[in-house]
Protein backbone atom coordinates (compact mmCIF):
# COMPACT_ATOMS: atom_id res chain seq x y z
CA UNK A 1 0.00 0.00 0.00
CA UNK A 2 2.88 2.49 0.64
CA UNK A 3 4.61 1.51 -2.68
CA UNK A 4 1.59 0.99 -4.82
CA UNK A 5 -0.47 4.37 -3.34
CA UNK A 6 -3.85 4.77 -5.25
CA UNK A 7 -2.73 2.70 -8.13
CA UNK A 8 -3.21 -0.38 -6.52
CA UNK A 9 -5.70 -2.37 -4.85
CA UNK A 10 -4.22 -4.21 -2.04
CA UNK A 11 -5.96 -6.97 0.00
CA UNK A 12 -4.12 -9.61 3.10
CA UNK A 13 -5.34 -13.04 3.15
CA UNK A 14 -3.47 -13.57 6.43
CA UNK A 15 -4.66 -11.16 9.09
CA UNK A 16 -2.24 -9.67 11.76
CA UNK A 17 -3.72 -11.20 14.37
CA UNK A 18 -3.24 -14.77 13.13
CA UNK A 19 -0.55 -16.79 13.24
CA UNK A 20 0.72 -16.77 9.59
CA UNK A 21 2.04 -20.34 9.74
CA UNK A 22 -1.95 -21.46 9.98
CA UNK A 23 -5.20 -19.65 8.30
CA UNK A 24 -7.29 -21.66 7.16
CA UNK A 25 -7.22 -21.78 3.23
CA UNK A 26 -11.10 -20.53 2.70
CA UNK A 27 -12.17 -21.07 -0.86
CA UNK A 28 -13.19 -17.15 -0.93
CA UNK A 29 -9.42 -16.93 -1.22
CA UNK A 30 -9.36 -18.63 -4.52
CA UNK A 31 -11.06 -16.38 -6.28
CA UNK A 32 -9.43 -13.47 -4.93
CA UNK A 33 -6.31 -15.18 -6.18
CA UNK A 34 -7.83 -15.84 -9.46
CA UNK A 35 -8.37 -12.30 -10.34
CA UNK A 36 -4.89 -11.26 -8.73
CA UNK A 37 -1.80 -9.29 -10.58
CA UNK A 38 0.64 -9.88 -8.24
CA UNK A 39 1.03 -12.25 -5.33
CA UNK A 40 3.50 -11.25 -2.86
CA UNK A 41 4.11 -13.29 0.16
CA UNK A 42 6.82 -14.11 2.83
CA UNK A 43 8.36 -16.78 1.71
CA UNK A 44 10.90 -19.64 3.60
CA UNK A 45 8.05 -21.74 3.89
CA UNK A 46 6.30 -19.24 6.27
CA UNK A 47 2.66 -20.03 4.33
CA UNK A 48 3.86 -23.94 3.14
CA UNK A 49 0.61 -24.77 5.19
CA UNK A 50 -1.82 -23.38 3.49
CA UNK A 51 -0.91 -20.86 0.37
CA UNK A 52 0.20 -23.66 -2.15
CA UNK A 53 -3.21 -25.23 -2.57
CA UNK A 54 -4.75 -22.19 -2.91
CA UNK A 55 -2.04 -21.31 -5.38
CA UNK A 56 -2.74 -24.68 -7.12
CA UNK A 57 -6.97 -23.91 -7.01
CA UNK A 58 -6.80 -20.07 -8.74
CA UNK A 59 -5.36 -21.49 -11.72
CA UNK A 60 -4.22 -17.81 -12.88
CA UNK A 61 -0.81 -17.92 -14.96
CA UNK A 62 0.20 -14.61 -12.99
CA UNK A 63 0.67 -16.07 -10.11
CA UNK A 64 0.76 -19.96 -10.42
CA UNK A 65 4.75 -20.51 -10.38
CA UNK A 66 7.99 -19.02 -8.72
CA UNK A 67 8.75 -18.13 -12.56
CA UNK A 68 5.57 -16.50 -13.01
CA UNK A 69 5.75 -12.68 -13.83
CA UNK A 70 3.01 -12.05 -10.81
CA UNK A 71 4.86 -14.38 -8.38
CA UNK A 72 6.43 -12.50 -5.84
CA UNK A 73 9.10 -13.97 -2.78
CA UNK A 74 10.15 -11.63 -1.05
CA UNK A 75 12.37 -13.84 0.81
CA UNK A 76 14.42 -13.03 -2.57
CA UNK A 77 15.41 -9.22 -1.82
CA UNK A 78 17.20 -10.04 2.18
CA UNK A 79 20.87 -9.98 2.42
CA UNK A 80 20.69 -11.94 5.61
CA UNK A 81 18.54 -15.53 6.83
CA UNK A 82 19.00 -15.94 10.30
CA UNK A 83 18.38 -20.19 11.79
CA UNK A 84 19.62 -21.59 8.51
CA UNK A 85 20.11 -25.17 9.40
CA UNK A 86 23.26 -26.92 8.72
CA UNK A 87 22.10 -30.52 8.74
CA UNK A 88 18.78 -32.28 7.61
CA UNK A 89 16.35 -31.41 8.88
CA UNK A 90 13.27 -33.52 10.38
CA UNK A 91 9.61 -33.48 12.45
CA UNK A 92 11.76 -34.04 15.45
CA UNK A 93 13.33 -30.65 15.10
CA UNK A 94 9.62 -29.05 15.55
CA UNK A 95 8.59 -26.65 13.42
CA UNK A 96 12.37 -25.95 11.82
CA UNK A 97 12.54 -24.08 8.31
CA UNK A 98 14.89 -25.46 5.77
CA UNK A 99 15.56 -22.62 4.53
CA UNK A 100 16.01 -20.45 7.72
CA UNK A 101 13.53 -18.24 10.13
CA UNK A 102 10.85 -16.52 7.84
CA UNK A 103 10.05 -13.74 10.65
CA UNK A 104 12.76 -11.41 8.98
CA UNK A 105 10.13 -8.44 8.82
CA UNK A 106 10.72 -7.75 12.37
CA UNK A 107 14.00 -6.40 11.65
CA UNK A 108 13.66 -2.85 9.47
CA UNK A 109 16.30 -3.20 7.43
CA UNK A 110 14.50 -5.86 6.05
CA UNK A 111 11.54 -3.99 5.65
CA UNK A 112 13.32 -1.73 3.23
CA UNK A 113 14.69 -4.15 1.17
CA UNK A 114 11.56 -5.83 0.41
CA UNK A 115 10.10 -2.30 0.06
CA UNK A 116 12.48 -2.06 -2.46
CA UNK A 117 11.96 -5.31 -4.62
CA UNK A 118 8.09 -4.68 -4.21
CA UNK A 119 9.12 -1.17 -6.39
CA UNK A 120 10.92 -2.77 -8.91
CA UNK A 121 8.25 -5.71 -9.64
CA UNK A 122 5.55 -3.41 -9.57
CA UNK A 123 7.54 -1.18 -12.18
CA UNK A 124 8.01 -3.76 -14.13
CA UNK A 125 4.55 -5.42 -14.69
CA UNK A 126 3.07 -1.34 -14.54
CA UNK A 127 6.00 0.62 -16.33
CA UNK A 128 3.59 3.69 -17.09
CA UNK A 129 3.63 4.68 -13.18
CA UNK A 130 6.82 3.50 -12.43
CA UNK A 131 8.25 7.06 -11.67
CA UNK A 132 5.25 6.92 -9.44
CA UNK A 133 5.94 3.79 -7.62
CA UNK A 134 9.73 5.06 -7.46
CA UNK A 135 8.51 8.61 -5.43
CA UNK A 136 6.30 6.60 -3.21
CA UNK A 137 9.76 4.32 -2.35
CA UNK A 138 11.66 7.39 -2.07
CA UNK A 139 9.34 8.81 0.87
CA UNK A 140 8.59 5.42 2.20
CA UNK A 141 13.03 5.16 2.75
CA UNK A 142 13.19 8.85 3.85
CA UNK A 143 10.37 8.00 6.76
CA UNK A 144 11.81 4.73 7.59
CA UNK A 145 15.10 6.11 7.85
CA UNK A 146 13.79 8.76 10.76
CA UNK A 147 11.63 6.01 12.18
CA UNK A 148 14.84 3.69 12.24
CA UNK A 149 16.91 6.40 14.08
CA UNK A 150 14.41 7.38 16.70
CA UNK A 151 13.62 4.01 17.49
CA UNK A 152 17.35 3.04 17.70
CA UNK A 153 17.72 5.74 20.65
CA UNK A 154 14.60 4.64 22.29
CA UNK A 155 15.99 1.62 22.82
CA UNK A 156 20.02 2.35 23.37
CA UNK A 157 19.69 2.13 27.15
CA UNK A 158 18.28 -0.93 26.81
CA UNK A 159 21.07 -2.86 24.70
CA UNK A 160 22.03 -6.18 26.09
CA UNK A 161 18.42 -6.83 27.99
CA UNK A 162 18.26 -10.15 28.86
CA UNK A 163 14.53 -11.67 26.73
CA UNK A 164 12.49 -14.85 26.86
CA UNK A 165 10.62 -15.37 24.09
CA UNK A 166 7.44 -18.08 23.28
CA UNK A 167 8.53 -18.52 19.94
CA UNK A 168 11.78 -18.16 17.32
CA UNK A 169 9.97 -15.65 15.57
CA UNK A 170 11.06 -12.54 17.50
CA UNK A 171 14.85 -13.37 16.58
CA UNK A 172 15.00 -10.90 13.98
CA UNK A 173 13.89 -7.83 16.49
CA UNK A 174 15.73 -8.96 19.28
CA UNK A 175 19.38 -8.95 17.36
CA UNK A 176 18.34 -5.73 15.24
CA UNK A 177 17.39 -4.23 19.26
CA UNK A 178 21.02 -5.30 20.73
CA UNK A 179 19.27 -7.80 23.51
CA UNK A 180 20.07 -10.96 24.61
CA UNK A 181 17.90 -14.23 23.66
CA UNK A 182 17.65 -15.80 26.95
CA UNK A 183 15.73 -18.65 26.80
CA UNK A 184 12.21 -19.91 24.30
CA UNK A 185 8.97 -20.85 25.80
CA UNK A 186 8.50 -23.66 23.68
CA UNK A 187 11.16 -26.26 23.76
CA UNK A 188 11.64 -26.88 20.18
CA UNK A 189 9.43 -24.32 17.70
CA UNK A 190 6.40 -25.15 17.50
CA UNK A 191 6.03 -27.81 20.67
CA UNK A 192 4.48 -26.53 22.87
CA UNK A 193 6.60 -26.09 26.92
CA UNK A 194 6.14 -28.84 29.29
CA UNK A 195 6.67 -28.60 32.86
CA UNK A 196 9.63 -29.71 33.22
CA UNK A 197 10.83 -27.61 30.14
CA UNK A 198 9.30 -24.64 32.05
CA UNK A 199 10.57 -25.22 35.43
CA UNK A 200 13.93 -25.16 34.09
CA UNK A 201 13.62 -22.06 32.13
CA UNK A 202 12.44 -20.34 35.31
CA UNK A 203 15.47 -21.43 37.55
CA UNK A 204 17.63 -20.28 34.24
CA UNK A 205 15.40 -17.13 34.12
CA UNK A 206 16.75 -16.67 38.26
CA UNK A 207 20.30 -17.45 38.05
CA UNK A 208 19.98 -14.62 34.83
CA UNK A 209 17.87 -12.28 36.56
CA UNK A 210 16.08 -11.88 33.17
CA UNK A 211 13.77 -8.98 33.14
CA UNK A 212 11.35 -9.63 30.05
CA UNK A 213 8.87 -11.88 28.37
CA UNK A 214 7.58 -11.59 24.97
CA UNK A 215 5.24 -13.31 23.09
CA UNK A 216 3.38 -12.57 19.94
CA UNK A 217 -0.61 -11.71 20.99
CA UNK A 218 -1.81 -14.87 18.73
CA UNK A 219 0.59 -17.17 20.71
CA UNK A 220 -1.22 -19.10 24.30
CA UNK A 221 -0.91 -16.14 27.17
CA UNK A 222 -1.24 -18.47 30.00
CA UNK A 223 2.41 -20.19 30.00
CA UNK A 224 3.88 -16.59 29.71
CA UNK A 225 2.26 -15.21 32.42
CA UNK A 226 2.97 -17.63 34.93
CA UNK A 227 6.69 -17.47 34.02
CA UNK A 228 6.33 -13.97 34.53
CA UNK A 229 4.81 -14.54 37.96
CA UNK A 230 7.15 -16.60 39.22
CA UNK A 231 10.28 -14.88 37.97
CA UNK A 232 9.02 -11.34 38.56
CA UNK A 233 9.89 -10.60 35.14
CA UNK A 234 7.57 -8.43 32.70
CA UNK A 235 5.77 -10.04 30.52
CA UNK A 236 4.37 -8.66 27.45
CA UNK A 237 1.89 -9.89 24.83
CA UNK A 238 2.80 -7.56 21.48
CA UNK A 239 1.83 -7.71 17.81
CA UNK A 240 4.01 -8.55 15.44
CA UNK A 241 2.56 -7.80 12.12
CA UNK A 242 0.30 -5.27 10.77
CA UNK A 243 -3.22 -5.58 11.77
CA UNK A 244 -1.78 -7.13 14.91
CA UNK A 245 -4.01 -5.05 17.11
CA UNK A 246 -6.00 -1.75 17.23
CA UNK A 247 -4.39 0.91 15.86
CA UNK A 248 -1.41 -0.67 14.00
CA UNK A 249 -2.32 -0.36 10.38
CA UNK A 250 1.49 0.59 9.11
CA UNK A 251 4.73 -0.76 9.10
CA UNK A 252 6.03 2.04 11.44
CA UNK A 253 2.95 1.62 13.81
CA UNK A 254 4.22 -1.63 14.14
CA UNK A 255 7.59 -1.15 15.56
CA UNK A 256 6.04 2.13 17.33
CA UNK A 257 4.09 -0.60 19.21
CA UNK A 258 6.28 -2.83 20.51
CA UNK A 259 9.08 -0.93 20.86
CA UNK A 260 6.98 1.96 22.89
CA UNK A 261 5.28 -0.96 24.98
CA UNK A 262 8.87 -2.77 25.37
CA UNK A 263 11.02 0.88 26.35
CA UNK A 264 7.59 1.45 29.10
CA UNK A 265 7.67 -1.89 30.60
CA UNK A 266 11.55 -2.08 31.27
CA UNK A 267 11.49 1.99 32.20
CA UNK A 268 9.17 1.23 34.90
Amino acid sequence: REIGGDKVDVESLAKGYQDPHFVDAKPIYITKLNRADILVYNGLDLEVGWLPILVTGARNSNIATLNSPGNVDASRFLTYVLDVPTGPVDRSMGDVHPRGNPHYMLDPGNGLLVARGITEKLSEIDPENAAYYEENYRNFEKLLELKTGEWAKELAPYKGTKVVSYHKNLDYFTRWAGFEDAGFIEPKPGIPPTPSHVAALIKKMEAENVQLVLASNYYPQKTPRIISEKTGAVFLSIPTSVGGEEGVNTYFDLFDAIIGQITSALEG
